[in-house]
């Protein structure tokens, strides 16, 4: 771990100017469990282990219960700035993460198109220069994960990933706070997609094999995963030895399937591509029928905002739908993404299983 941090220092201090070389350098107590993840990127979940995943769970776990349950004041990141660049709208990303790093003690400045256009009146990398010289890290809602890519090459802070094509990381690991929440372990459950092949799917497919969790999903012809997330999606089932299936069937996706999730068909960007995708997408909203061939403790997943098409009023709003929880989550889940990436704090909460 030093080593990484190490590097990590060093990367910085050639990319500002600098040359002198970081030999040596330790801040602050060891982490309980040995994971330590300052300084680095969160742009997917590929780059993370099942360790560090699970840290970043079991710190969401643990500020969760001191803020939240039992009103403590933890101004982790007091005298700290966050860069957020949106090139798409948001609800939850934007409001849990700003409402996040203030209760932190931490200042969020939010930079809407209007504010910064990404490689059109300036490139990205004068953009990660000058963001790297006034905030301590940047969260970036962008259209392509290309991106984010040079934009975390090129900074010297840490660049999270707050929604691009590709991934939506921060999006997963609320889920997976949520499903902990509610089955005490991750271990062994079923996830079954049924939906479009796309970011979100992609961060499952990328993730949860890393918890012992087997995954089957459908998406109609012509709206499936990438397939190179698919490549190495097969890759971590082999090396986790879990199950993951790809199927055009929403039935034989959801048979058997501890947690029913979906989203939206109709991503920002792909408006015009509405009618088609209504069309290709019929017989793929989730109901009681759906439901049925499920396992008997089934839950249900969307991370917002839905539609009526992908999933109807009965299971959105069933005892069983876990989605406004999932939604609160994303608030614990980003501000332990930033309490990991930008402190040494470690968590006081024994680890949870998972």
């Amino acid at each position: 771990m030093l080593f990484n941090l190490r590097t990590l220092l060093n990367k910085a201090a050639l990319r500002n100017g600098h040359n002198f070389v970081v030999r040596n350098f330790r801040c602050g107590q060891p982490l309980q469990n040995k994971v330590q993840l300052k300084g680095r990127d969160l742009l997917t979940l590929k780059d993370f282990t099942g360790e560090e995943i699970k840290y970043m769970l079991w710190l969401s776990a643990d500020l969760k219960l001191r803020i939240k349950h039992k009103g403590e004041y933890l101004p982790l990141l007091q005298g700290k700035s966050l860069g957020m660049i949106f090139e798409k709208r948001s609800t939850r990303t934007r409001l849990s993460t700003e409402t996040g790093f203030a209760l932190l003690g931490g200042h969020p400045c939010f930079l809407t198109t209007q504010d910064i256009h990404l490689g059109v009146n300036e490139s990205l990398t004068d953009t990660a220069r000058v963001l790297s010289s006034m905030t301590d890290a940047v969260l970036a809602r962008v259209y392509k994960q290309s991106d984010l890519d040079i934009l975390a090459k090129e900074a010297s802070i840490p660049i999270i990933n707050g929604l691009s094509d590709l991934y939506h990381p921060i999006q997963i690991l609320a889920d997976y706070l949520t499903l902990q929440e509610h089955y005490g372990s991750l271990k062994g459950l079923t996830l079954s997609w049924i939906g479009d092949g796309n970011n979100i799917l992609h961060s499952i497919m990328m993730s949860a094999a890393k918890f012992g969790m087997h995954l089957q999903a459908a998406t109609p012809k012509g709206y499936e995963p990438d397939p190179s997330v698919t490549k190495l999606a097969e890759q971590y089932a082999k090396e986790n030895g879990t199950k993951m299936s790809l199927t055009h069937d929403p039935l034989e996706a959801a048979r058997g399937g501890n947690v029913l999730i979906t989203d939206t068909w109709i991503s920002m960007g792909q408006e015009e591509e509405k009618k088609k995708r209504l069309q290709a997408f019929q017989g793929y909203q989730v109901t009681m029928k759906t439901a049925k061939v499920a396992a008997s403790d089934w839950t249900f997943l969307h991370c917002l905002p839905r539609k009526p098409e992908e999933v109807d009023d009965e299971v959105f709003y069933s005892p069983r739908s876990l989605v406004f929880p999932e939604a609160e989550n994303r608030k614990w889940t980003i501000m332990a993404v930033m309490v990991s990436l930008l402190t040494d704090y470690s968590p006081q909460l024994q680890k949870p299983k998972f």
